[in-house]
């Protein structure tokens, strides 16, 4: 069964940085594409980044572009997150996410494995 687990949440000033992990079951990373996704309250749950499992490319919400990079390590079995340059508006919960089913992989309802997410908190 496949397991997700996020960390490295926490709070930071505008124009710092984060480094958020996601722990993953023995083979997700290599079966599955990965993706990260973030909700703020009141707002919709959006797709930030994901990454194929077929060839390795990726993908990036407009609003994280030049910011933010998805990347995994195989061999630890995680997948990451790092974020530059972070702003208010990038104030959320994230979550990892795995096994797109095809269709809009911007939609959270076309994956299947979810993590618990962790807070991230950007302050002016």
């Amino acid at each position: 069964q496949v397991q997700l687990v996020e960390s490295g949440g926490g709070s930071v000033q505008a124009g710092g940085s984060l480094r958020l992990s996601c722990a993953a079951s023995r083979y997700t990373l290599t079966r599955y594409s990965m993706a990260w996704f973030r909700q703020a309250p009141g707002k919709e749950r959006e797709g930030v980044a994901v990454i194929f499992s077929a060839g390795g490319g990726t993908n990036y919400a407009d609003s994280v572009k030049g910011r933010f990079v998805i990347s995994q390590d195989t061999a630890k079995n995680t997948l990451y997150l790092q974020m530059d340059s972070l702003k208010p508006e990038d104030t959320a919960m994230y979550y990892c996410a795995a096994d797109w089913m095809g269709g809009n992989s911007w939609a959270a309802t076309r994956f299947r494995y979810w993590g618990q997410g962790t807070q991230v908190t950007v302050s002016s």
